[in-house]
């Protein structure tokens, strides 16, 4: 038997991302953080001179029935700061763009700004933090503060069953406020890794495609597609 959503179910749930969402680009628990971005969006660099930047804390996006959850560090000052959107218009969105269009995970290969047509296929993406931190360098109290968010949308995400977390600040977060608190032993952040945990999402951690990564050849390209290559792979074994 197949069971379809009530119309007044979906537009409950629509509603309710909506809200989450206000409540994301609203926040204002971080004066560090806002303090940052704001500057950063007023005094722009020379190429983005023209631009009129984001300037706020940035909600995740993609498909709420996504089978698969991308977990980031933050927004980039001057990515997805001035765009309004995670990983779109900086040197890590475009790895990871291209990663996920390679293994059909997004309709197109590149993503510059909010609006440029991008769509991402059973596949959400989010990050630890909201707001560009200086430095990228969030304090624990930011990730805590932050930490609110993530788990509302995990809450919402009901068909996930694989998790990518990019970067080991991404991993231990995801450990630390979503792995259950009770467990003492968790496992470590390792390139690659893939973690079963029972009752959760299968879990994989990558470095995070950083300029520091990949163009020190920590993180090559080969590896990096790597990791979207098993994530394709577990979410057929999976369903």
């Amino acid at each position: 038997m197949i069971f379809f959503r009530s119309v007044n179910k979906t537009q409950a749930y629509g509603d309710t991302w909506k809200r989450l969402e206000t409540k994301v680009t609203s926040c204002k628990k971080c004066p560090r953080l806002i303090n940052h971005i704001s500057k950063v969006s007023k005094e722009k660099v020379r190429r983005y001179k023209d631009w009129r930047y984001w300037g706020k804390p940035l909600p995740g996006f993609g498909d709420h029935e996504a089978k698969l959850l991308i977990i980031g560090l933050a927004p980039a000052a001057h990515g997805g700061n001035r765009t309004g959107r995670m990983f779109s218009g900086d040197s890590s969105g475009d790895w990871l763009i291209k990663a996920l269009y390679d293994t059909e995970f997004s309709n197109q290969p590149t993503s510059t700004h909010k609006d440029d047509g991008l769509k991402l296929v059973s596949t959400y993406i989010t990050a630890v933090v909201r707001c560009a931190p200086p430095g990228n360098k969030p304090t624990a109290q930011e990730i805590e503060n932050c930490s609110e968010y993530l788990l509302e949308e995990i809450k919402l995400l009901h068909e996930v069953k694989a998790v990518l977390t990019l970067g080991r600040m991404a991993f231990n977060t995801y450990m630390k406020y979503v792995y259950p608190r009770n467990v003492k032993t968790k496992p470590p952040f390792q390139h690659g890794g893939l973690y079963r945990l029972e009752g959760m999402p299968t879990l994989v951690a990558s470095y995070h495609p950083s300029r520091q990564n990949t163009q020190t050849g920590r993180l090559t390209w080969e590896m990096w597609l790597g990791v979207f290559e098993k994530m394709k792979r577990i979410l057929e074994i999976e369903g």
